[in-house]
């Protein structure tokens, strides 16, 4: 995030664009009801009826995988009625005339007809957010896991730039990681091409600094990223695997191939809490502690790095991640010593990643959560990025064009599947599952249109089967206009249903993120539902 979560409350419009924030993002969701009760103003771009309609001023219904086309053709009127900044556009940027044409192209008749939401929504929402004097994009995975993924977070940036709302407290882009330390991970160098605090893996400078630092050789070029480990692995070309943390046979596209891709490995070891459906596949399962069994830091979604404290003691044999690695390592030969635990190694990292030069536990203990970056043990860590200048000097847009999703709906698999999470379960269910949320929700409940109900003679909580041109599952349903017509959601949280059984495993061509969000499927009926009490409340809270 360019800026912290507590400045959503100074903004005066939020653009919340595919994030369901209140249901996978509880806390940053609960920042923009208060806004909004504040007296905030609020754009809803979704094709569900998401809980964040109910306080949105304006929402825009578009069809899954047609973001670019929207955020254009917003871009389009705010250029077209002249709501830009142009002082901040002329100081701070380039690439524009290049993006001013290609916006010129997405007429709001035009995105109408791509994103099947009404011209003049388009022209109102882009309005709302063009004259604000601070505006701020809220985004999660619905934007990033499309093939397109890389351009829509692009087409975000050039709004955002657009209208000058970067680099001030209470405007920016908010990109909301989907786990609790997947933002210190990156940081930390847990991506192919970057060691840690973005540094690149191809640059010889970053490559000899990490070369001394470490006393090894490192590779010249950048790894594999997770989807493309997972087919050098289906063929024959990646023999072993080392998983931590993760729990790819339910969580990653394409299901049965990923379970493919394991077995076929030499060897696969995991490192989890508890025996996932992954794990079980594991010729080694190292077993690690909880959140609660450990000391050490978080790095949340808004850049802060948070202290971790131990409150319980270990009952088992299970050991913190860093001590399984390290032990790991001295077996392998490397002399890796830290007597004095997470601290020291936070020791380390100061060392080596810029951006956390000024974090010590000493100091976090003192001051509590401190924003990266933070280069000296004297700076206060900074809420707000952007705010002398861009990291690469000017801010660039980029033209991006609009393109329909690797799978589209036909006559033989007629309707749209997108997925996402729900309040009461979390990822593939391997903690809240084994929690008193079970309670609140035990199983897949997709979500189907009233309409398309019709058409194939279901009712609520009929048991289906879904089906696409890679599997195919079997779910209870719930009929609701929360989707609108042609679209099937479903959440990845349970085993009995392995919703990514069905999805698809095409990649956006820049970063290789799959394409989740979209994909053609068929449904049947195969159980209908036994007579209801009115009074019943099965789906609960699902119920509008």
């Amino acid at each position: 995030m360019t800026n912290s979560i507590n400045e959503i409350l100074e903004t005066d419009v939020i653009l919340v664009i595919g994030s369901n924030t209140t249901e996978a993002h509880p806390v940053t969701g609960y920042r923009i009801k208060q806004a909004v009760r504040n007296g905030k103003q609020l754009i809803v771009a979704d094709p569900r009826r998401i809980e964040l309609v109910k306080y949105a001023d304006i929402w825009l219904r578009h069809r899954p995988g047609t973001d670019i086309a929207l955020l254009n053709g917003l871009a389009h009127v705010i250029l077209r009625d002249d709501l830009w900044d142009k002082e901040f556009v002329a100081e701070r940027c380039e690439g524009f005339e290049e993006f001013e044409k290609t916006a010129a192209k997405y007429t709001p008749e035009r995105v109408a007809e791509i994103t099947g939401v009404d011209a003049e929504l388009i022209e109102q929402a882009a309005h709302l957010y063009g004259e604000a004097e601070k505006a701020t994009i809220i985004y999660a995975m619905g934007i990033t896991q499309h093939t397109s993924g890389t351009h829509n977070v692009m087409a975000v940036a050039n709004l955002a730039i657009l209208t000058g709302n970067v680099g001030r407290r209470g405007t920016g882009v908010a990109p909301l990681r989907g786990q609790n330390n997947v933002q210190g991970a990156c940081d930390m160098g847990c991506l192919p091409n970057y060691y840690p605090s973005y540094q690149p893996v191809e640059d010889p400078a970053a490559r000899s600094k990490f070369e001394r630092f470490w006393q090894v050789k490192l590779p010249e070029k950048p790894g594999l990223t997770v989807t493309e480990m997972t087919d050098a692995a289906r063929r024959g070309k990646l023999k072993c695997m080392y998983i931590m943390g993760e729990n790819p046979v339910l969580s990653d596209p394409d299901g049965n191939h990923v379970v493919e891709a394991l077995q076929n490995l030499e060897f696969l070891v995991v490192q989890d809490i508890f025996l996932t459906e992954t794990a079980q596949l594991a010729e080694v399962v190292l077993p690690a502690v909880t959140f609660a069994e450990k000391d050490g830091t978080f790095t949340n979604t808004e850049r802060r790095i948070q202290m971790v404290r131990k409150a319980i003691d270990t009952e088992s044999k299970a050991k913190p991640d860093w001590q399984i690695i390290t032990e790991l390592a001295q077996k392998m030969g490397h002399p890796w010593q830290y007597p004095g635990g997470p601290a020291q190694i936070m020791g380390e990292i100061a060392q080596c990643a810029p951006l956390y030069g000024g974090i010590s536990h000493q100091r976090l203990e003192q001051e509590g959560g401190l924003h990266w970056p933070c280069p000296t043990p004297s700076h206060p860590g900074t809420l707000y990025l952007h705010a002398d200048g861009f990291a690469r000097g000017k801010g660039r847009f980029h033209s991006v064009e609009y393109l329909p999703p690797a799978e589209e709906p036909d006559e033989e698999y007629p309707l749209i599947l997108t997925t996402g999470r729900t309040l009461y379960q979390f990822h593939t269910g391997t903690m809240s599952r084994r929690s008193r949320l079970e309670e609140l929700r035990s199983e897949e409940l997709a979500m189907i249109h009233p309409k398309d109900a019709e058409i194939y003679g279901i009712r609520d909580k009929d048991t289906i089967s879904v089906e696409s041109r890679r599997g195919k599952v079997t779910t209870k349903v719930q009929v609701t206009d929360q989707v609108p017509p042609g679209i099937v959601f479903m959440t990845f949280h349970f085993k009995e249903t392995p919703t990514n059984v069905l999805t698809i495993a095409s990649t956006d061509p820049v970063c290789r993120i799959p394409e989740l969000k979209v994909c053609a499927v068929r449904v049947e009926k195969i159980i209908s539902n036994p007579p209801v009490d009115e009074r019943d409340n099965y789906v609960g809270v699902y119920k509008q």
